[in-house]
């Protein structure tokens, strides 16, 4: 296991996540393969997005490191981040 999903909160437009990645993997295989793999899977649920869409994803990604912050309160942004977008 090269990296676990801690939280996930998916948005309208983009994707809020906090993972634990082994620096030896990489973040940028992870978003590679999280890409990829999701790509996949909904264009064979939504057979109509590969007409309409030519791609899913963007080739950019933000990542940031949460430093010293305690996981509960990163948490707690991810989960809020849902609520506001709602306002």
């Amino acid at each position: 296991q090269n990296a676990e999903i801690i939280k996930i909160q998916i948005m309208p437009d983009h994707v809020h996540m906090l993972v634990e990645v082994d620096p030896q993997y990489g973040i940028h295989k992870l978003i590679k393969k999280l890409k990829r793999v999701s790509s996949r899977i909904l264009r064979g649920e939504f057979k109509h997005l590969t007409t309409k869409l030519p791609t899913l994803w963007t080739h950019s990604y933000f990542v940031s490191t949460v430093g010293a912050a305690p996981l509960k309160v990163i948490k707690q942004y991810i989960e809020s981040q849902k609520r506001s977008q709602r306002k």
